[in-house]
């Protein structure tokens, strides 16, 4: 029980730092994480994506990512990702979450075929990321 405690302690100072060097509230570094993954850094999605923020392995690679499964090094690149994102779309999450999810090429070309997963998880984050601004006094 205490090594779970201690992993989640490790994230919490990794989403700390993270959210500091790209400007990202921790609460939506959270949220993402969340519905991502549960908090599981060995997640892996049907589609391929890995570890807690969910990286594809080519989106893993051009942030710079040796290891998608490292926490330290998902959350990183994830944060990054996050914070590239939300200067493309001059702070829309809801933009944000929605290229982040189905990717920003698929978001730019087709911005009317969103398609219900995406909207499905744009909905969870959103909803996450209200439950943990309210729940945390630092966010």
């Amino acid at each position: 029980m205490s090594n779970n405690l201690q992993k989640k302690q490790d994230f919490d100072q990794i989403i700390g730092g993270a959210a500091q060097n790209y400007g990202v509230e921790p609460s939506l570094i959270r949220a993402v994480i969340q519905a991502e993954s549960a908090g599981n850094p060995q997640a892996v999605s049907p589609a391929g994506a890995q570890g807690l923020m969910q990286l594809m392995p080519a989106t893993a690679a051009e942030l710079g990512v040796s290891n998608a499964f490292d926490p330290d090094q998902n959350i990183m690149a994830g944060t990054r990702y996050l914070r590239q994102l939300l200067d493309r779309y001059r702070g829309d999450v809801r933009l944000t979450l929605a290229a982040y999810n189905w990717g920003m090429g698929n978001l730019e070309n087709r911005p009317g075929a969103l398609p219900q997963e995406t909207k499905t998880f744009i909905a969870r984050v959103q909803n996450y990321y209200q439950r943990y601004k309210e729940s945390s006094p630092t966010t």
